[in-house]
This record gives structure tokens, C-alpha cells and sequence, in this order.
């Protein structure tokens, strides 16, 4: 076994795994995981900046995992950024500062790579699961981008498209500078439009209606899970290869959609740092369903962490 760390800085949260991986059997044991929301794509869409206290936020957190990294002594570090970082035009200070506190430079990745730890890390353990038929339709759905990943055992097509819970927040739901709570049916249709576009760009490259299993991975499918469960908190292992169905993600779909913040803030399942953007997640998951005719969609807590995981295990490995 060989303990690796690995980071994944995305557009609304940053999370850390530091894990034993054995890259030759694909056991992965978690040590420690944890995510903090920092929001780091606030503004991005509309400035093309990263705004300073975004950043400050990203660097206080970046300083939290340098001293659990230290703690649980672990041998390599992977530092993955995705798509708040690609987009911005000073990114060059994002990679800056992760390096002066972690010593290590923060990879801003293509959609493709990002894909790829994504596929690699929702479905490694798949492996002799008789109850999933294959081609699997990797969606993950984070907060500035979607990745669009189908496969057997590799990636066979992948696609990254600009539609995330924190982007269509901010493009679509925002007036004045607040949100709108809850949306008009003006507001949703612009929304359902953004995204039914970019589902036509993905399904130029990718067969998205071959695929026989959907999974689907981050905040926003897990958080759909939990409050289909009716989960009195937030509980990684009920939520991992939980199964919602289409019916049951429309309901929830529909209900975020037309609820107050004050209600999504009562759902004991649900962090802080969703509640504004968890509706446009869960619409973007509703419409890719209905756009390839799932039933149901596979809910997994493993995902790009764990994928990046794996990959700095096996380069241990192979130096």
C-alpha cells in the first residue's frame, strides 16, 4: 500500500483524501477526507477574474490540509484544478499561492483529464458488479463545469461542457446581485435552455444514450440522494451506490426549484454551501436523465479525489 494525498480544487468546494491505495488491486483505504466549500468560481463567468477573497478563502483552506497532509506523513502529493481555474485570467496567482503553502503546483486540467479521474474513480470498484450493465455513463456535476464520461473498463469518450450548480446560479438566478428565492418559470426555462445546449455539445462527441448504467457523482447527486433518503444528516455511506430514481429526482428537482432558502436551509442533510446552488445542480442531473431515458441513477461518493488517487499511487509505484 502506498499513502498518497491527493486535492481536488473545484469551482465551489476544495477536498482533500489522504489514503493507502494498492493501484495493482484498486483497494483504496481513506485515512482522512473532508471538503470545504470556498466557492473559488464566485464571479468567474461574469469577470473572467478570481476574485481576491475567493482566493483567501481557497488559501486558509489549502493551509488546513498542508498541516493533515503533514500529520498522516504521506508519501506524494497531487494537486488537481478544474474549471474555475481554467477560466480565470489570474490564475497564475491561484497557482502562486498554492504553491508557497502546500510546495507543490496545482495542475489546471483539461475537461478530458478531469474526465478521466472521474471515470477511473466512480467506477474502479465496479468491477464483477453483475447489477450494472455496461457501457457507464459517468456525469459529474460540479460547480462550473460537467464532465460526460462513457466506458467499459476505459474511457471510450469524454466531454466537459460549462454547465455546473455555481454557473447556472450565477448566470441565470441572480438579479441585482441576489439570488432569486424562489426562481420564476422565466429564470428555470432560461436555465433548462443553457443546459439542454450543452447536453447537444456533449452528445457531439459523447454516445451518452449508449451507456445502460448512469452514475453519477459530487455534491449535487449526493445531496439528491440524502434527501431522497430522508437522511437525518449527511452520511457518506448510506449515499454511496444508493439508487434514486428518474420520478424521485423530478420530485426533488421540482420541489428545490420552488422552495425558499429558508426551506433548503432546513434540510438536516444539506451543507451551508449548497443551499443557493443545489437546485441548478439538481436540475442539470434531472435533465441529463431525462436527455438519455434513465431510470435511475447509480449515486457514488467516489469520484475525481479518488481517481487522482489512484494515479499518484501507481506514478509511486512505477519511480
Amino acid at each position: 500500500m502506498t499513502r498518497v494525498a491527493a486535492i481536488d480544487c473545484g469551482t465551489n468546494s476544495i477536498r482533500l483524501l489522504v489514503a493507502d491505495v494498492d493501484p495493482e488491486t484498486g483497494e483504496l483505504v481513506d485515512l482522512d477526507r473532508r471538503m470545504i466549500i470556498v466557492r473559488l468560481g464566485q464571479g468567474v463567468d461574469r469577470t473572467g477574474r478570481l476574485a481576491p477573497e475567493a482566493l483567501e478563502r481557497t488559501f486558509a483552506a489549502c493551509r488546513e490540509y498542508a498541516a493533515v497532509i503533514k500529520e498522516l506523513g504521506a508519501e506524494r502529493l497531487r494537486f488537481v484544478a478544474t474549471s474555475a481555474s481554467r477560466d480565470a485570467e489570474n490564475r497564475d496567482d491561484f497557482v502562486r499561492g498554492v504553491l508557497d503553502i502546500l510546495g507543490v503546483e496545482p495542475e489546471v486540467v483539461t475537461g478530458d483529464q478531469e474526465a478521466e479521474f472521474s471515470f477511473t474513480g466512480a467506477t474502479r470498484e465496479l468491477k464483477g458488479r453483475e447489477d450494472l450493465v455496461k457501457p457507464y455513463l459517468v456525469v459529474d456535476i460540479g460547480g462550473g463545469s460537467t464532465e460526460f464520461v462513457v466506458g467499459d473498463e476505459q474511457v471510450r469518450a469524454a466531454r466537459s461542457v460549462d454547465v455546473g450548480c455555481v454557473r447556472m446560479t450565477e448566470r441565470h438566478l441572480v438579479v441585482d446581485g441576489e439570488i432569486t428565492d424562489p426562481p420564476t418559470r422565466e429564470q428555470i426555462a432560461a436555465m433548462r435552455a443553457d443546459i439542454e445546449a450543452a447536453l447537444d455539445l456533449a452528445e457531439e462527441t459523447v454516445p451518452l444514450r449508449e451507456a445502460r448504467t448512469l452514475v453519477g457523482l459530487a455534491g449535487s447527486v449526493t445531496t439528491v440522494s440524502a434527501i431522497a433518503q430522508s437522511l437525518p444528516e449527511y452520511d457518506s455511506a448510506a449515499i454511496h451506490h444508493s439508487r434514486v430514481s428518474h420520478d424521485r429526482v423530478r420530485e426533488i428537482t421540482e420541489w428545490l426549484l420552488h422552495s425558499t432558502h429558508a426551506e433548503r436551509a432546513a434540510v438536516p442533510s444539506m451543507h451551508p454551501g449548497r443551499v443557493d446552488v443545489i437546485a441548478a445542480g439538481a436540475l442539470v442531473l434531472l435533465s441529463i436523465m431525462e436527455r438519455i431515458g434513465a431510470e435511475e441513477v447509480v449515486v457514488s461518493e467516489h469520484d475525481i479525489l479518488d481517481g487522482i488517487a489512484f494515479k499518484v499511487a501507481e506514478d509511486v509505484e512505477r519511480a
